[in-house]
């Protein structure tokens, strides 16, 4: 929860945990904040000095566990140290490349005493990026003008609101195409949406994938190859690629820019777009052509209009997308509930669909719901969406009770196909057959109503629309179980693109 605070905030979120167990409990959500830039503050207990040197109740080497999980893990040795460690902690968790902070408070030290006050407010603001030198953005400008096929692949770095203005600024004066990862969702508006391939991710086998593939220069901005390793979009190591971030490239065989801009990813994209003079429309045009229709293609599937059976995910896409609004904060857990949304469901607003996508972390998708219900103004006023699959579900499904208790207005929609399908369909396209996925056995109708919250079920396709326009005007925390259809999910895998593009 803390994770996605800072995710849609861009301030720290702040969780707190006792010592022993409740310290090491805390690695998986400090490791993917981490991984995936997402801000956070952990105020940890931990022993009386002392003790700890002894084996006493709940002792552990609680930073040596998780040190690896953040950018720092402290610990406040004197009462006068508290002051700056907690701030040192705040800055360095928000400023770039964002992430974790741990702070260790021994249990004699928090019930102690100093003279040294909290540091005013503004000794928080992390330090502010300017624009690189202007002879090289000259020289990126030039190189975008020359370009046959230039393309603007932006990452998880590319999602703040500063950074998507200056990027649909850009977009507006020249028609780059671009490609966004699965963390960078939202970054084009609904009148930019013809210069959008796609989103790109884990198999490469997608339209964006192909345009990477076709592209004589590459926009990276950004860009973490957290989110998708350069060696799957970039096989051959042969990409000319620009470095537009906030800190230097992680340089190697597959990954090696021309060029880096460093500094202020907003500065240098809105420098850009002021040099750059012109592109070349007629051959992005005649090169694109084919992918436009190719991308379109999957909204003609019939597939999306079943009156019968179980549920298809992009049936249940389609409708969905027509019941939400572009200002609806989205939540996907990962698993092919996570496949099927990054790469098919349209997000105009950037930080409204949002995923776990370094880590791929399970469970994330209800307390990151939570989160954005909490984090409105004023809180829990409008609809915020969650999907899972049934394995995913079960990881964080306790959470249920917070939502109620906070009177959060969420639907969490639950794919139930009683299995870790992302697991099963991998497995059965690399072995021939699946072992140790099958799940079953619960009725999460009955489950969610547990808990105090409105249970749903949709059983049959025709059911689809009727049901999700009950759960999505339901004011509060509803759960809707889906029979979803993964029967073809093995295609999710296939069709990788062949040496044609390469």
């Amino acid at each position: 929860m803390a994770a996605a605070v800072g995710r849609l905030t861009g301030i720290p979120g702040v969780c707190i945990a006792t010592s022993g167990p409740g310290a090491s409990n805390l690695a998986t959500g400090l490791v993917t904040a981490t991984t995936e830039g997402d801000p956070v503050v952990a105020l940890i207990g931990s022993v009386p000095r002392a003790m700890n040197t002894h084996r006493t109740h709940q002792s552990m080497k609680a930073l040596d566990i998780l040190g690896p999980t953040a950018k720092s893990a402290v610990n406040v040795d004197v009462e006068d140290q508290a002051a700056e460690v907690v701030l040192n902690a705040f800055r360095t968790a928000a400023t770039w490349p964002k992430g974790a902070a741990v702070i260790s408070i021994p249990m004699d030290v928090a019930k102690g005493h100093s003279d040294i006050l909290p540091f005013q407010p503004t000794a928080f603001d992390p330090p502010t990026y300017g624009p690189a030198p202007a002879s090289r953005l000259d020289f990126v400008a030039k190189m975008i003008e020359t370009a046959s096929l230039p393309v603007l692949f932006l990452g998880m770095r590319a999602s703040s609101p500063k950074v998507v203005d200056a990027v649909r600024q850009l977009l507006s004066r020249f028609p780059i195409p671009t490609v966004e990862t699965f963390q960078a969702a939202g970054a084009v508006p609904q009148d930019l949406v013809h210069l959008f391939y796609g989103r790109v991710g884990l198999f490469r086998n997608q339209v964006g994938d192909k345009l990477l593939a076709k592209s004589d220069l590459i926009l990276a901005v950004g860009y973490d190859p957290v989110e998708y390793d350069a060696n799957a979009w970039n096989p051959h190591g042969d990409g000319r690629i620009v470095h537009i971030d906030f800190h230097p490239s992680d340089y190697g065989f597959y990954y090696k820019p021309v060029a880096e801009l460093v500094g202020s990813i907003a500065e240098n994209i809105l420098c850009l777009s002021q040099m750059i003079e012109s592109v070349s429309e007629s051959s992005i045009t005649a090169l694109c052509g084919d992918l436009t229709k190719e991308y379109k293609s999957w909204q003609d599937r019939p597939e999306i209009k079943r009156t019968e059976g179980p549920v298809h995910p992009l049936q249940f896409i389609s409708i969905l997308q027509g019941l939400v609004d572009k200002d609806t904060t989205v939540c996907v857990d990962v698993g092919s509930v996570y496949i099927y949304m990054m790469r098919y469901f349209f997000a105009y607003e950037p930080r409204r669909l949002l995923c776990s996508d370094g880590q791929q972390t399970l469970g994330v998708a209800l307390p990151w719901a939570i989160s954005a219900s909490l984090t409105q103004t004023p809180p829990c006023s409008a609809k915020v969406v969650s999907l899972s699959g049934d394995g995913g579900f079960m990881f964080s499904a306790q959470e249920l009770s917070t939502a109620v208790q906070q009177n959060c207005n969420i639907t969490h929609f639950i794919w139930n196909d009683e299995s870790y399908n992302m697991v099963e369909f991998q497995e059965l396209m690399k072995y021939g057959r699946s072992s140790g996925v099958k799940l079953g056995g619960v009725d999460f109708v009955k489950f969610a109503e547990s808990f105090g919250a409105k249970g749903f079920r949709i059983s049959d396709s025709s059911q689809v629309e009727s049901v999700l326009k009950e759960a999505l005007s339901f004011k509060g925390v509803a759960l809707v179980d889906v029979a979803i259809d993964y029967s073809g999910n093995l295609e999710l895998a296939q069709h990788v693109i062949t040496e044609e593009w390469d």
